[in-house]
């Protein structure tokens, strides 16, 4: 099984539990920006406790995963995952935060079709902000590689108004910048 093939067998998954979800991550930077290998998938979902045995249920089988971790999930790190035993890939769930970003992004994802599935997926400016938020916590050329290359890709389809505001509020601005004038650019792939 390929990334490809685990991201259709996940969103058909996820899909049938009903649980609100979005993409995130390297698969959304991909879909948004220039693609690049990755080896796991990211979703944030927004999980009551009673789905807690949907979810589990669904990835069974197929996946690695335990119910207690996935019942952990409301404490801190407020993440669980599962791995996928026909390729050792790993799909981690991010319970959606509170904040108001984090809000923020649930309120705008978006609707999409990938590989004929339908599949809820961040915005390209939540893919931004969110690339600069985990480069803060944990800098890498990856991270804003992935971000440089959705502003490439994206360029005049962005709302720099929304990437602004919410860049100034989350104390980005200075690294928006340096994205949006072309300082930071994308890896080569």
């Amino acid at each position: 099984m390929n990334e490809r093939e685990l991201l259709v067998d996940c969103l058909r998954r996820l899909n049938r539990t009903g649980v609100i979800y979005y993409l995130t991550g390297s698969m959304a930077s991909n879909y948004w920006g220039i693609p690049r290998t990755t080896h796991d998938l990211d979703f944030v979902v927004q999980l009551p406790a009673t789905a807690v045995p949907r979810i589990v249920q669904e990835f069974s089988g197929d996946f690695y995963i335990e119910e207690a971790a996935v019942r952990a999930v409301y404490e801190p790190p407020h993440q669980f995952n599962a791995i996928d035993t026909r390729s050792a890939l790993k799909v981690d769930f991010w319970l959606a935060g509170t904040e108001p970003f984090d809000q923020e992004m649930l309120r705008r994802r978006v609707q999409v079709t990938l590989f004929g599935e339908p599949a809820w997926i961040s915005t390209a400016e939540d893919v931004i902000l969110h690339k600069l938020l985990w480069n803060r916590i944990s800098p890498s050329d990856r991270q804003l590689g992935d971000a440089a290359g959705v502003v490439a890709v994206q360029a005049v389809a962005l709302d720099k108004d929304y990437l602004r505001q919410w860049a100034g509020e989350l104390q980005l601005g200075d690294e928006l910048q340096l994205l949006l004038t072309g300082k930071i650019k994308p890896k080569d792939t």
